[in-house]
């Protein structure tokens, strides 16, 4: 007997059809069977055999003989590595280092198909036709292969991941995210969708700290395998590491990954993860760094976009105000921007006619929207005037630039050198003809519809590097424009100092991308990416003004909206989109279900029960009249019982009760039907509970597990509660 269920008001004690319960606990099929035992009798309703009910041992999987010679290898590692330092923090250092390892050789495959591109670009000079071909069909291949690997390997794979990640956090478990299966094709898509270049606009952070979290789990069941226990299927603690590593691997920026983990990924932070998290980012920001310089690509290990600020007058008094306008103008675009990325994921949600290809042709989609990107960009057409030819790296690069452009676009003797550098790549932006600002203008028009639209692709891409470069280009035409208004510079102490446009740069980015994210640690990572430490107060203030216009009137971040756009159970972002819903109580989306046991239960109450359900813990009440809640068994407890029953160790079966031989647990936790949904998710989150019990007046209700937590927030979503 259980609790009524909304769905199903029949018992689920109800016995099996054809199966008849004698009072000794034994079913007449099994008494009369001939060619089964007792232990062999197959449930065709749960697809389990008494032997099943009766043992703990998980089922037999394949390749035994390798899978234990695994198994024994790892338990050497572990008996010669384990007195050095803690398992646990051994695999958080193989976890930074590995995606370490995995963001450079990434980095380094992207470069040589960009090179490739570019090569095949400049050796086709004066064909013009050619040369458009192959701008536009080298991105259209890669990102239909990207496309096209990842959804027919793994479907999940597709997108940023970061939202299905914090769901994950929050505690409601999402299948195939976490597996080797999808780790396999997000890396090789990402890498595809990367190697199309500064056309499709993407980006790589989002999609790295899902790789992270993968490996995370991963390492975390080897851990928990090493140490010869069960595996679990928690893994909070490492993925909330995990996504620390993200960042850090990416950008060598282990601080800011650390404060990225704390704001973005979990609901609440719990303090025994903050070394955790800090030694795992600094070990992948360390390999990520120590790689670069191996490799030649930098002389000594320092910032990955080091900028040559002036150290003695960085800013003037004066140039405060500015930095905290420009972060209102940051605010007020990255209110556009959200507005039309909701708008346009609520479009392809809604259109028959693109929901219909999204969901059977991918890869027609994915091609045809980034050949309209490709066309866009094409240097001999509208790209002449946004800096088509320089890739995602060069662009932050140029507009980091602390030199005033306007001022050098004066000089006629500047001529475009046959290869780009890092000092030349200015010119870019200023072709003959036209000025900066017209081509900073224009960049930030077009990029705004362009990656608004690079968002709908079905194909593993990040979103926050694009959003990073569009508000540095924000910030340079800002400081350009005013250095421009004050030529003259400004007076401070008998010197004079020139307004630099690459400080006004580096706060929009930070100021930008914090606000489409609602987060501050952009502004961390600002200051990490360039070693510019001299212009923190100035960006921190940009971002907090930005945040304060884009959090205004409970606007949700790009990441709420995926997640609602998605339909994922993450609590968290729905409340933001609805506050109103914070209100709803337990007692209006309890559904009642679940196994109940009475204290003086038997043995066919107890198997029943266990076929029926997989919980890990049953409550049991005084009686299935009275309801009163005296306490939880667990499902190994129940196991064990079972066992005496069939072994015979206690005798007669029928005068068996569940009270008198298994050990009652008392419920710590427990929840009101007053107590709101939110509050239950906060609890059961903070304790890291599988379950809570709900009762009123010391009467059970019902009880909440996390998947029908996750059915109680969908429920919310569309709006099915009383």
């Amino acid at each position: 007997m259980k609790t009524p269920n909304r769905e199903s008001p029949t018992s689920l004690f109800k016995p099996m059809e054809g199966v008849h319960i004698t009072a000794d606990g034994t079913d007449s099929a099994s008494r009369h069977s001939g060619e089964k035992g007792e232990h062999d009798q197959y449930n065709h309703q749960t697809g389990l055999t008494a032997h099943d009910l009766l043992s703990s041992d998980p089922p037999r999987k394949p390749w035994q003989r390798t899978r234990s010679g695994v198994k024994d290898c790892l338990l050497w590692v572990r008996s010669v590595l384990e007195p050095v330092a803690g398992l646990e923090w051994l695999c958080l250092c193989m976890l930074g280092a590995v995606m370490a390892l995995v963001s450079f050789f990434m980095d380094l495959s992207v470069a040589k198909l960009l090179r490739a591109q570019h090569w095949l670009y400049s050796h086709l000079e004066g064909h013009r036709l050619l040369q458009f071909l192959s701008w536009t069909v080298y991105p259209v291949s890669l990102c239909t292969l990207s496309s096209s690997f990842s959804h027919s390997l793994c479907p999940q794979s597709a997108g940023s991941g970061l939202p299905e990640v914090r769901t994950i956090l929050s505690g409601v478990e999402l299948p195939d995210y976490l597996s080797l299966t999808n780790l396999f094709a997000k890396l090789v898509g990402l890498i595809c969708t990367l190697a199309a270049g500064s056309s499709v606009f993407l980006g790589k952070v989002g999609p790295f700290v899902h790789l992270s979290t993968m490996m995370g789990a991963y390492l975390d069941r080897m851990c928990v395998s090493m140490r010869g226990g069960k595996e679990v299927t928690s893994h909070r603690d490492m993925l909330v590491a995990a996504a620390a590593v993200g960042v850090g691997s990416c950008f060598g920026a282990p601080i800011s990954g650390v404060l990225f983990s704390v704001e973005v990924m979990g609901t609440h932070f719990v303090v025994r993860d903050y070394c955790r998290c800090f030694f795992a980012a600094a070990c992948g920001a360390l390999t990520f760094r120590t790689l670069s310089v191996l490799s030649g690509e930098q002389e000594t290990v320092q910032a990955l976009y080091k900028t040559s600020f002036s150290s003695d007058l960085p800013y003037h008094t004066p140039e405060i105000l500015a930095f905290a306008l420009l972060g209102l103008l940051c605010g007020a675009v990255s209110c556009l921007y959200l507005f039309c990325h909701r708008r346009m994921l609520r479009f392809t949600k809604t259109n028959k006619l693109i929901s219909g290809i999204l969901a059977t042709e991918k890869a027609l989609y994915t091609g045809a929207v980034v050949f309209l990107l490709a066309s866009v960009t094409y240097p001999h057409s509208a790209g002449r005037f946004m800096a088509g030819e320089l890739s995602m790296k060069q662009l932050l690069t140029s507009l980091l630039d602390s030199r005033q452009w306007w001022s050098l676009s004066q000089n006629a003797s500047v001529r475009p050198p046959q290869e780009s550098t890092p000092e030349s790549l200015w010119q870019e932006w200023s072709p003959s003809g036209v000025s900066v600002y017209h081509t900073l203008a224009f960049f930030l028009v077009m990029k705004l519809w362009m990656l608004v639209l690079a968002c709908t692709l079905p194909l593993p891409a990040g979103y926050f590097m694009p959003a990073f470069i569009y508000g540095a280009g924000i910030g340079r035409l800002t400081g350009e424009v005013l250095s421009y208004m004050v030529q003259n510079g400004f007076h401070a102490e008998g010197e004079i100092g020139l307004v630099n446009p690459g400080g006004y740069a580096l706060a929009g980015a930070a100021a930008f991308s914090g606000a489409v994210t609602h987060t501050l640690s952009p502004a961390l990572l600002a200051l990490e990416l360039t070693g510019q430490s001299t212009h923190a107060a100035p960006v921190l203030l940009a971002t907090l003004t930005a945040n304060a216009v884009a959090r205004s009137r409970l606007r949700p971040s790009f990441y709420d909206a995926v997640s609602l756009a998605k339909r994922l159970p993450h609590l968290p972002s729905l409340l933001r989109a609805q506050p109103e819903l914070s209100s709803v109580r337990l007692g209006q989306v309890l559904s009642g279900g679940g196994e109940v046991l009475e204290r003086r239960g038997g043995a066919a109450e107890v198997r029943l029960a266990l076929a029926a359900s997989p919980q890990t813990a049953f409550p049991v009440v005084d009686s299935h009249e009275s309801q009163l809640l005296l306490g939880s068994v667990s499902r190994t407890e129940l196991q064990r019982f079972l066992r005496r029953v069939a072994d015979g160790q206690t005798e007669p079966v029928s005068d068996i009760q569940l009270g008198d031989v298994c050990l009652i647990q008392p419920i710590t936790v427990q929840a009101s039907v007053h107590t709101t949904v939110q509050q239950a998710h906060q609890i059961m989150s903070l304790l890291s509970a599988q379950q809570l019990f709900v009762t009123e007046k010391g009467r059970l209700c019902g009880f909440m597990t996390w998947k029908e937590m996750k059915t109680a927030i969908e429920d919310l979503a569309h709006g099915r509660f009383e």
